[in-house]
């Protein structure tokens, strides 16, 4: 089998640390294995897609070296593709019209939604899955492996919102199979949703990639780097340190003064070592400078 992975960053605005320790372990996993390595830009939600993001994020990546094979693949136009997913799901009986707010299942942990059995009137509903009873195990090349009841653990989610976008479950499963991808190595705030996305890829007949979790990289106040809790943008001028910076924290052990190396040497270096075993499962330390 032919390795594909890829990097599938949300443009809500410029790349951060965090984003660079992803994209870089999954870089470094698809050369090692010889395979090919693509970028997919999650653009589902047109306002979160800040002005000049994508072209900043495309740009960060070449500055650190990391260059994809192909073209970039846009969500914003795989709307066909998702809504023929869907009608494969609907056409399986596991869809159904939903009327309830995010608000109602925040607001009450006990909140039961009876759109299932009891169909709402209203015009503008989500489409939400009907999950069954059943056990999914899903294996894990850092973390192991994971079991979820799906309809205890997870509960019915949305694939397609109120105001008809498509929610990220469907689309990440549905673009991952017609990229080929078959390794995808991602933050580990991801791995709790992966038992679920192999469920869909079960229901629509769509191969099933290896998974590999890394651990995030957390701030001084033990969040996940991100936009949201006001990560800074990777400063372009320090790339060779940032990009050696990564590499500790994947548990590469680098070679002296390798800081000051160009991100080409760096990245030969890198390739030729890559050692997924050494990733550690959980990230010990914050970044001091965020």
């Amino acid at each position: 089998m032919s390795y594909v992975g890829r990097f599938a960053p949300t443009p809500s605005g410029p790349l951060h640390f965090g984003s660079l320790v992803s994209a870089l372990a999954s870089y470094l996993d698809a050369r090692a294995n010889k395979g090919r390595w693509l970028v997919r830009i999650e653009d589902l939600d047109p306002p979160r897609t800040a002005p000049g993001s994508i072209d900043a994020i495309l740009s960060c990546l070449h500055t650190f070296g990391l260059h994809w094979d192909g073209d970039v693949m846009l969500q914003s136009e795989r709307q066909s593709a998702y809504l023929n997913a869907l009608e494969i799901l609907q056409s399986q009986k596991l869809i159904y019209a939903c009327s309830c707010s995010r608000a109602q299942f925040q607001s009450n942990p006990q909140y039961l939604c009876t759109c299932l059995a009891h169909p709402p009137a209203d015009k503008i509903t989500a489409m939400r899955i009907a999950l069954p009873q059943q056990e999914i195990t899903v294996g894990d090349v850092i973390l192991g492996p994971q079991t979820q009841q799906l309809a205890l653990d997870v509960g019915d989610f949305v694939v397609q919102r109120k105001d008809r976008l498509f929610a990220y479950q469907l689309a990440v499963v549905v673009d991952d199979a017609a990229q080929g991808i078959t390794h995808i190595v991602r933050g580990s705030d991801l791995y709790d949703q992966t038992p679920r996305q192999v469920w869909l890829q079960q229901c629509l007949g769509f191969p099933q990639p290896v998974y590999a979790h890394i651990p995030i990289i957390i701030n001084n106040h033990g969040q996940k780097l991100s936009k949201q809790n006001l990560a800074q943008p990777l400063n372009l001028a320090h790339a060779p340190s940032l990009l050696s910076e990564a590499l500790e924290r994947l548990g590469q052990a680098t070679p002296c003064n390798f800081r000051q190396a160009p991100v080409t040497e760096q990245l030969a270096w890198a390739v030729e070592q890559w050692d997924i075993s050494a990733v550690p499962p959980r990230m010990q330390d914050p970044m001091a400078f965020v």
